[in-house]
């Protein structure tokens, strides 16, 4: 009865994996839509800016290590934006430093996830940054 209701609660789900890493990318999204979530992916932040305002996902995945705009700036950019700043974002690392989950926070990041993440991580992210319903 459980897996119900959490199917129900994540269909429809608009989310947004970024990450530079088309494994990464492929991995998170065929997670995400067998859970009936929405995904729309970005190789980088500058894709991801210009597909988040046609999108609007629920919850952000963003890969810190990224050429161009790395997952801080993205971060900090869409927390900047007064129709995005309530929109949980998730950081993605391979790296797990004090230092690196700090900086997180200061750009405005809900939460950190270390690469190689699981299905029940990405899935307890999203349900405890995204209210059911």
């Amino acid at each position: 009865m459980g897996s119900e209701m959490d199917e129900n609660h994540l269909a429809g789900l608009r989310v947004m994996v970024i990450d530079d890493s088309k494994t990464i990318r492929r991995t998170a999204e065929t997670l995400l839509k067998k859970e009936g979530c929405d995904v729309v992916t970005a190789t980088d932040g500058f894709e991801a800016l210009a597909k988040i305002a046609d999108h609007q996902p629920q919850i952000v995945f963003v890969d810190i290590m990224m050429p161009r705009l790395d997952g801080y700036q993205t971060c900090a950019l869409i927390k900047n934006n007064q129709m995005f700043k309530g929109t949980p974002v998730i950081m993605l690392s391979s790296k797990d430093g004090l230092f690196d989950k700090a900086r997180g926070r200061i750009v405005g990041s809900e939460q950190y996830l270390t690469k190689p993440f699981t299905r029940d991580e990405l899935l307890s992210a999203i349900r405890k940054y995204v209210p059911a319903g």
